[in-house]
């Protein structure tokens, strides 16, 4: 990135949208100046200019919850900046996992048309989960109990899905293939695998197939 591209204000200063690089959640709205670039640049985390403090800081600093910057970018005007992070916790200071978790209208989002809207629904919410690790979820048990038993849980899932098809059992087919995909979706968060790169293997398989 050159420096030089980007339009920080009358104060010096550029927003910055962080976004989660596999769920495509946004995670925070923050500020940076030239410094806090720089610094975001040459460390692979993202440090901040504080508004209200006057100072510097570096996200995760004192809480642990960093993030490991993937991409950065810059709007068409050269004035908004997009950081894309693997987040290692939370980002927002209450503990949610994005700090825009409030509706105006306090309404739940409305149904996408798209079918397969759920897939990034549970993308969004197993993201959130291994920010948040709440006690008693499932999937916090998933993430603490680490990759092998993760392995362990889509090899016990994908050998049910052979078994509901072998038996020609429909209806225990659905739920044995909605578990499988359920674990390989978590066990993509656990090796920072965005499903996007799985799509775009997907894709290019099937256009040379063509």
């Amino acid at each position: 990135m050159n420096l030089a591209n980007i339009r920080f204000d009358e104060k010096g200063l550029v927003p910055a949208i962080v976004q989660d690089v596999q769920s495509k959640e946004v995670l925070m709205l923050a500020y940076m100046n030239e410094e806090s670039l720089k610094k975001s640049l040459e460390t692979g985390e993202t440090w901040f200019y504080s508004r209200s403090r006057g100072e510097l800081w570096h996200k995760g600093a004192t809480s642990g919850n960093t993030q490991r910057i993937v991409d950065m970018r810059y709007d068409c005007d050269s004035d908004a900046l997009l950081v894309l992070v693997e987040p290692a916790g939370p980002a927002c200071h209450t503990g949610s996992y994005s700090c825009f978790s409030n509706r105006i209208n306090g309404e739940k989002r409305e149904a996408s048309p798209n079918r397969f809207a759920i897939i990034n629904t549970l993308e969004e919410i197993i993201a959130k989960r291994d920010a948040e690790r709440p006690e008693g979820a499932y999937t916090t048990y998933l993430f603490e109990k680490g990759v092998d038993k993760i392995l362990k849980k889509v090899g016990e899932e994908a050998a049910e899905v052979i078994i509901a098809a072998k038996n020609r059992s429909h209806d225990e087919l659905k739920w044995e293939v909605a578990d499988l995909l359920y674990h390989l979706l978590v066990l993509l968060r656990e090796q920072k695998l965005p499903l996007d790169a799985v799509l775009q293997v997907l894709t290019e398989r099937h256009n040379a197939k063509q």
